[in-house]
């Protein structure tokens, strides 16, 4: 079991950038991979990125592909979310997540550990 917070979340406009962290505690961090999902108001979770144990795969929605990038320093046990262009759509709270394994899914269901959430509001 590894522990998860997220910070860097905040208020932009339409068309800035935030970049997420995800920094993680308790068991070796580089043998997990690590997804971030967002849920917004009124919805359910959804998958944003996933990236795996050794950042040699990476996986994104299509709603977020070529403005979001998934990366790892496991030196410093933290995984971040990078976004650009962001769109008032993306508002959610994002969430990361983690599971011990040498794959990567996009289902919120296979993850076993989760972090409390941190809010992204783009204004139009």
């Amino acid at each position: 079991q590894v522990q998860l917070v997220e910070s860097g979340g905040g208020l932009v406009q339409a068309g800035g950038s935030l970049r997420l962290s995800c920094a993680a505690s308790g068991r070796t961090f580089s043998s997990y991979a690590v997804g971030w999902f967002r849920q917004g108001p009124g919805k359910e979770r959804e998958f944003v990125a996933a990236v795996d144990w050794a950042a040699g795969s990476t996986n994104y929605a299509d709603s977020v592909k070529g403005r979001f990038t998934i990366s790892r320093d496991n030196a410093k046990n933290t995984v971040f979310l990078q976004m650009n262009s962001l769109k008032p759509e993306d508002t959610a709270v994002y969430y990361c997540a983690a599971k011990y394994s040498t794959t990567v899914m996009v289902i919120p269901a296979w993850y076993d550990d989760w972090g409390q959430g941190t809010q992204v509001t783009v204004s139009s």
